[in-house]
């Protein structure tokens, strides 16, 4: 958790390279922790539907997105 309050204080600080730098690692965080809560989902019987309801997109954009970690016949 340090890791990220230190991202998050690069990303509002004065330098705005380290700034950017910050930003990309913290997207990349992001990205992992909603692919490991999709995964979670799909093993727990979540939909499809229900998934991209919570993430804010569609259907078809979260399963295009996070279906090739999972093999559950896409349903």
């Amino acid at each position: 958790m340090e890791a990220v309050d230190e991202l998050a204080r690069a990303a509002g600080g004065g330098d705005p390279v380290a700034g950017l730098a910050a930003v990309t690692a913290l997207r990349r965080l992001l990205e992992e922790l909603e692919a490991a809560h999709v995964v979670n989902a799909r093993a727990q019987g979540v939909s499809w539907e229900t998934i991209a309801g919570a993430l804010g997109v569609k259907r078809q954009s979260a399963h295009r997105k996070h279906a090739h970690r999972i093999f559950d016949g896409g349903s």
